[in-house]
């Protein structure tokens, strides 16, 4: 049985493949442009292409280059506005949790602050205060600040976004409360990857955060990982970067990030 399954198992492959390649031509490829990608004899190439194109997934133009079909367009933009994503996101959360052995939380901004979708606790006793369904002010937290950078990625769109606020509040003394402030913080999340919370929403608590993109052009959510100050030195948040970094590259790059390195 095994050995009859392989075939199918490698057309399967072989049509994923290709899929992936195709999404990297938006104005179509030819047959030998994905022959020469893929590494499939031009003969099994045209074959996989004619069973994507009878389901939907694959489409011909008039000038013989093949691009995306619309099935497969209705496929992924449906699952996208239907994913759940505390679902969708839990085993990366469970991962991270059980690498760094610090509470997890996955969050969504919303309007002016941020709402966790999710929280994993770590095995420490002591237990930070966050809830599931909880909102904190988006600039003073790191799944904020976070979202903030990628949504608004630039500084004009950024200021409009403090603009509305009308004013940034001083949750703590190390709150940030400017928009010049919270601008070049932006800049230095987005050159880093990563946001912090040096205790700027609550006092002793330190927090890191990384955007999940699940192949969007903003971020979807954002994920972070949460510990008193004592147990996130400087040494510390080195490790848990490299941690948290990994485990959110896992969930999709930036749509636009792609398609830039398809170019």
């Amino acid at each position: 049985m095994a050995q009859r399954d392989v075939p199918a198992i490698e057309s399967v492959d072989r049509a994923l493949h290709l899929l992936q390649v195709l999404g990297g031509y938006g104005s179509g490829a030819t047959l030998e442009d994905l022959s020469e990608a893929t590494g499939l004899p031009k003969s099994s190439t045209h074959r996989t292409l004619a069973a994507l194109r009878e389901r939907g997934f694959a489409t011909q133009q008039d000038n013989g280059r093949y691009l995306i079909g619309a099935e497969l367009l209705r496929v992924a933009f449906g699952f996208h506005e239907r994913v759940d994503l505390r679902v969708a996101l839990r085993p990366l959360l469970t991962r991270l949790r059980d690498a760094v052995n610090e509470t997890v939380h996955l969050g969504v901004l919303d309007g002016g602050e941020v709402v966790y979708l999710d929280k994993l606790e770590s095995t420490h006793p002591i237990t930070l205060t966050s809830t599931v369904g909880g909102r904190n002010p988006a600039h003073c937290t790191a799944v904020g600040k976070a979202l903030l950078a990628w949504t608004f990625a630039d500084e004009a769109a950024l200021r409009a976004w403090i603009a509305e606020q009308g004013s940034l509040i001083e949750r703590t003394p190390h709150s940030i409360t400017s928009a010049d402030a919270l601008v070049r913080e932006a800049a230095r999340i987005r050159a880093a990857g990563y946001a912090r919370d040096m205790e700027e929403s609550e006092m002793g608590v330190r927090c890191l955060a990384a955007p999940v993109f699940l192949g969007s052009a903003v971020p979807r959510a954002a994920v972070s990982v949460a510990a008193p100050r004592e147990r996130l030195s400087a040494a510390r948040i080195r490790v848990v970067v490299g941690e948290l970094m990994e485990a959110t590259a896992t969930a999709g790059a930036p749509a636009s990030a792609r398609q830039r390195e398809r170019a």
